[in-house]
């Protein structure tokens, strides 16, 4: 499976690569600011990408949108509670922008706005706990990914990149029953930034349905809570019902859509922004 690199250009932080053919600057430090933009305007050039999609706070938006940037999300204070970020989009093709699942990202939106004030409490099922994973559960927690994913943005099939990654700025939380995983998702925290992304959820198909991403993502939050994040915001597949009522209904806003943004199961497919201040009420 092809995967996409990760690198720096100075302090900033990004991801460039064929697997969602497109450069991503995951982090803008403002020391690289301008000169990141020329740089990741020059990946997409030299090696045929279709799209730029940049994470930045407001203050570069005037720069980014002479390069011909467009805001696709926005998250109000999600620097710290102080600066607004953006997520702003360039592309390089035009037919990354045509998606043909369009209507459907609609029907999602639509059905996860009118989901929102649905909130009941999930219970979790008997026998099973609901606990933060550590190194030890990486095999069984890249096992539950293969079974879920068929490919995905970064190489969370592997157990050795997902030990790594909780040593650096992941924290995963899973739930289990006698020893096995049954769901599972991350979160991606920007301690200096103030903000963390809930990511990666996944759910045994055996026990889709259950309401075992709500409560991992109750728990992800009261974790951040009691770190200081100000913010959570996710990334989440436009087209999944699931996972888009999931966040309404836990009372996160829905700041946008990022088109033909993530390379996820075989194809490109749009994905929805949905924030929430502060991340546990």
């Amino acid at each position: 499976m092809t995967i996409d690199r990760v690198e720096s250009f100075g302090s900033s932080l990004i991801q460039h690569g064929a697997a969602n053919d497109r450069v991503y600057l995951m982090k803008l430090a403002r020391e690289d600011f301008p000169q990141v933009l020329g740089y990741v305007n020059g990946l997409a050039v030299l090696y045929d990408y279709s799209k730029v999609f940049a994470k930045v706070p407001a203050y570069a938006k005037q720069r980014f949108e002479r390069e011909r940037y467009r805001v696709e999300a926005k998250v109000p204070g999600f620097y710290n509670g102080a600066e607004d970020g953006l997520f702003m989009a360039r592309y390089f093709h035009p037919d990354r922008l045509v998606d043909h699942s369009a209507d459907r990202v609609q029907q999602v939106l639509e059905a996860a706005r009118s989901k929102a004030a649905d909130a009941a409490p999930v219970v979790l099922p008997e026998g099973c706990e609901c606990r933060l994973a550590s190194p030890a559960d990486a095999e069984p927690m890249a096992e539950l990914y293969r079974q879920v994913f068929a490919s995905y943005p970064f190489p969370i099939h592997d157990p050795d990149y997902l030990a790594g990654t909780m040593a650096e700025n992941l924290l995963y939380a899973g739930i289990w029953r006698q020893g096995e995983l049954l769901a599972l998702a991350s979160a991606e925290i920007d301690a200096s930034g103030g903000n963390a992304e809930l990511t990666d959820f996944a759910t045994h198909p055996d026990w889709r349905g259950k309401g075992l991403a709500n409560l991992l993502l109750r728990r992800l939050e009261t974790e951040m809570a009691a770190a200081g994040i100000k913010t959570c915001y996710t990334i989440a597949r436009a087209t999944s019902f699931g996972m888009n009522i999931c966040f309404a209904k836990g009372g996160y806003r829905f700041a946008g859509t990022l088109v033909k943004n993530t390379q996820i199961a075989g194809g490109l497919e749009s994905m929805n922004v949905w924030y929430k201040q502060p991340p546990c009420q």
